[in-house]
């Protein structure tokens, strides 16, 4: 049987019930806070509670990244071989299940660390976190490419995973400094916090869990013997269309991940208020609430391609208001990131669904082969979202560095240079604006889009 004669084409015109789309999307809340809160107080955490200077603090979340490089392909393949030998991924997924436990240890550093020795138990902890994470992430978002749907089905599954995926940023996000201390964190306060978040997180895993069995039940695509594998990396590496996506989304994942990380010093040192933190990451997820429908008014009707160049023109824009700071006024800085927001909605939605076109196209082309695997292509993917998730923090702590940032611990107020608060501004503004223009430009590469509207 091949790729061809186990897609047939009425099966694309399948219509997924809510109630399962509800079930899967549940799953992200818990990816939404291990990718959120880390990467909004992590590199905070460091250089402001546990004394680690900025270039270490940067240097303990980028090395556990690095490893992902190789991880998430590896746990890609794994996928593949188990949805080949056993009919579904369920056994990874519950695996990426123990990720809320370490959620909670990379919070948890014992009393007596602090600078390099608090570097490395974040370091430890963040790279086990990162292979559970890996496990869970990777057969959760092959689900797309797994089920018998069509381009515009595929769109609205991810439209469901994008809202709820909204509200556990939004949450965590503006729960996880209140549940710190706010203005007074402590050790004690990030404890608590890990502790309380990585309940949700376990709750609502395990709810996507069982959301994706019920997807899969009624719509998805047997895979044939020898799909994924080795031999599909080298296919999903060789393949033109995946690699001007997957750079384009790496820029687009490190200009994300590079704002988050900036925010708590952008309201502290720029704007002079520690509490805005919340306001800043309130105005960056929860517009996502509101436009994610819209996106996909505006996907249906323009194409997925155009859209996300849309979003990514508007991000930079918004970045460029911001790198003017306190002269612009607190009322325009706060739109400026609301537009980030309005944009970071598109580039999450837009990427995640254009990835199952990539595979399905690819399905195709190869189906006397077998040799694609959405395990596999997505493994690539998840690494490349898990380099930006290193490098925008990394770019950001490089910043403060060159600026001479001066770290300090929990209750200590520093004074810092002229140059670091001038880092911490430009590094907050301009630097986005620059990577995002570089996103757009190889977005533009990427021209599968009219094809795969084609086939509707």
């Amino acid at each position: 049987m091949t790729g061809l004669d186990r897609r047939p084409a009425a099966a694309t015109d399948t219509r997924l019930p809510r109630g399962p789309l509800a079930g899967f999307a549940a799953g992200s809340i818990g990816m939404g806070v291990w990718v959120t809160v880390p990467g909004l107080l992590l590199l905070y955490f460091l250089t402001d509670v546990l004394a680690v200077g900025p270039w270490l603090a940067g240097l303990a979340l980028l090395l556990p990244k690095i490893a992902d490089v190789l991880l998430h392909p590896w746990v890609g393949h794994r996928a593949d071989v188990e949805q080949a030998r056993r009919g579904d991924r369920r056994r990874l997924l519950l695996l990426g299940c123990v990720l809320p436990v370490v959620f909670a240890a990379l919070f948890a550093v014992p009393g007596g660390l602090t600078g390099a020795s608090a570097a490395g138990w974040v370091a430890v902890f963040f790279v086990a976190g990162n292979l559970l994470f890996a496990a869970y992430q990777v057969p959760y978002l092959s689900t797309p490419a797994d089920l018998r749907i069509g381009y515009h089905e595929r769109t609205r599954l991810m439209a469901f995973r994008m809202v709820v995926l909204t509200l556990g940023i939004l949450l965590s996000g503006l729960l996880a400094p209140l549940l710190t201390g706010g203005d007074a964190a402590t050790r004690a306060g990030y404890q608590r916090m890990g502790l309380v978040l990585a309940v949700g997180m376990l709750v609502a895993m395990l709810i996507g869990v069982a959301g994706i069995a019920r997807l899969r039940a009624g719509a998805a695509d047997p895979a044939p013997a020898g799909h994924g594998g080795w031999r599909a990396l080298r296919t999903a590496l060789r393949d033109r269309q995946f690699r001007w996506l997957v750079a384009a989304y790496l820029a687009m994942s490190t200009t994300n991940h590079l704002v988050l990380a900036g925010v708590p010093y952008y309201a502290e040192y720029e704007l002079r208020a520690p509490g805005l933190t919340t306001v800043l990451v309130a105005a960056f997820v929860a517009p996502a609430l509101l436009v994610t429908p819209g996106w996909l008014v505006l996907a249906r009707r323009v194409g997925k391609q155009r859209a996300l160049l849309g979003a990514q023109g508007a991000f930079a824009l918004g970045s460029v208001v911001l790198a003017v700071g306190r002269p612009a006024g607190l009322a325009v800085l706060i739109g400026a990131v609301a537009v980030l927001g309005v944009a970071f909605a598109g580039m999450q939605l837009l990427p995640f669904s254009m990835l199952p076109d990539v595979i399905r196209a690819a399905d195709t082309s190869a189906a006397d082969t077998g040799a694609t695997g959405a395990g596999t292509y997505t493994g690539v993917w998840t690494a490349t979202e898990a380099t930006g998730a290193a490098l925008g923090p990394y770019a950001y702590a490089l910043c403060l560095t060159i600026g001479g940032f001066v770290a300090s611990t929990a209750g200590e107020s520093p004074t810092q240079p002229d140059a670091a608060l001038a880092a911490v501004r430009y590094g907050f503004g301009l630097l986005p604006a620059v990577a995002m223009l570089a996103a757009l430009l190889l977005q533009r590469r990427y021209t599968l889009d009219a094809t795969a509207r084609a086939t509707i």
